[in-house]
């Protein structure tokens, strides 16, 4: 059984560590603002293939605590990547590796200016999940973990399967990690976009709006292309095929419901957005590369607004400013 320590105890975090725990694994927990909850009454997983919770759960408050492990999966939202080193340093032993268990583009090679890149991983979750409380998660559909290794080690790659697969978790091996990533921002992009752009949306909502379901078409459309970009850039024989990915994209939202993206509710609670590694890192790649994303160009345009409005960082209507 392997040593795990998952640094970023929310729905992602808690969840697939929870579910390696309860496969046998130790698995420690770093969580701050849930700590006592999970101290005293442990994760509880309410889900749609079955309820269960770890009780007691191996819950730490610094990663000093937790120390050198196995594995280190960092499960932080990208708002707080800038502290990821600092929270994996006390963990990582020179056999650890260091699994990105985020959304967005370009984390784990800011994770290689830090760790042995020979180490680090991703892995993109395909889940309906939310945090409902302290120490409390609903796991509403899916969950696949599509993964890949960031020099794309076949056996390295495969150690991580074997890892998941041990959980009895579904994971695909991505045919290289840079593809995954960008498979994943297929429908990031447009649905976390919108979700905010329209103002704090569900998924359902924006299927069922013709304007809105199109706009999401031509962000997605916009994403293939500027993905196939980025990988002959790198080298890469591997591309994202358009059609196959549009009509697979919408027929996942499509079985949803009306789901809440993770981007909608975090600009609900007034809470900073990952604005800049699902839209900010693609428009910078596109300018880069070349190719024109005026889709994908305004949502990170809209969102980037939006997260400062919703912050106070810049005034809206209502704060005090006349008008004319």
């Amino acid at each position: 059984m392997a040593s795990i320590a998952i640094i970023g105890t929310g729905a992602v975090g808690g969840y697939y560590g929870a579910r390696l725990a309860k496969a046998g694994h130790d698995v420690r927990f770093l969580a701050r603002s849930d700590y006592r909850a999970i101290s005293e009454s442990g994760l509880d997983i309410r889900s749609h293939e079955g309820d269960f919770q770890l009780r007691p759960a191996s819950v730490f408050r610094s990663a000093a605590e937790i120390g050198v492990v196995d594995w280190v999966i960092c499960a932080l939202k990208t708002t707080s990547l800038d502290q990821a080193p600092a929270l994996i340093a006390p963990c990582a032993g020179p056999a650890t590796r260091v699994l990105a268990l985020m959304n967005g583009l370009g984390i784990e090679e800011r994770l290689a200016a830090y760790f042995d890149r020979r180490r680090i991983f991703g892995a993109m979750a395909f889940v309906c999940i939310n945090r409902t409380g302290p120490g409390v998660i609903h796991h509403l559909k899916y969950g696949r973990l599509s993964i890949g290794h960031l020099d794309d080690d076949p056996a390295e790659t495969t150690a991580l399967a074997e890892l998941l697969r041990g959980a009895n978790l579904d994971v695909v091996t991505a045919p290289n990690l840079r593809w995954a990533r960008w498979d994943k921002l297929c429908w990031n992009i447009p649905f976390n976009g919108l979700s905010v752009a329209a103002g704090g949306i569900g998924t359902e909502a924006i299927t069922g709006d013709d304007l809105l379901r199109g706009t999401a078409e031509r962000a997605m459309r916009e994403v293939v292309s500027l993905g196939n970009a980025d990988l002959a850039a790198a080298g890469s024989p591997d591309r994202l095929e358009t059609a196959e990915v549009v009509a697979r994209m919408f027929s996942l939202t499509d079985t949803m419901g009306n789901y809440h993206t993770s981007m909608a509710l975090d600009y609900a609670q007034a809470r900073p957005l990952e604005v800049e590694t699902i839209l900010g890192e693609p428009s910078r790649r596109a300018a880069a590369l070349g190719v024109h994303v005026p889709t994908i160009d305004a949502l990170y345009t809209l969102v980037h607004a939006a997260d400062l409005r919703r912050r106070s960082i810049i005034p809206s209507v209502g704060d005090g400013n006349g008008g004319q």
